[in-house]
């Protein structure tokens, strides 16, 4: 497993190889993603900050572990079109992210604007 790290904070956890990890943490839309979407306000990437891709600590595999058990599959996971597999072999498209760091709900942003 290898971890997204962002200005020395990890992001997120990815269950795949290396290639896989930096592939999916860099392409154009997962980069969209975590300019768009808010820590406490604050996007997670500047959009400048390096994007380091490491091998993921026990105590983050253990996270990622733990989110995927209590997932179940039981969320509102929504098909995100920019990460279409566009006729790609369905076994490259199965590596899940979990993301570490508390994502704003967007939500609770609309009920304070």
């Amino acid at each position: 497993m290898f971890t997204l790290e962002i200005d020395g904070t990890a992001i997120a956890v990815i269950n795949g190889d290396e290639a896989t990890a930096r592939d999916l943490f860099t392409c154009d839309g997962f980069k969209e993603d975590i300019r768009t979407l808010t820590v406490d306000g604050k996007p997670i990437w500047n959009g400048t900050s390096e994007l380091k891709v490491r091998a993921a600590s026990q105590d983050e595999i253990e996270e990622f572990d733990e989110a995927i058990a209590a997932d179940q599959g039981d969320g509102d996971f929504e098909p995100d079109p920019q990460h279409a597999n566009d006729g790609a072999d369905d076994e490259e498209d199965e590596a899940d992210i979990v993301f570490l760091v508390d994502i704003d709900d967007e939500d609770e942003d609309q009920d304070e604007a």
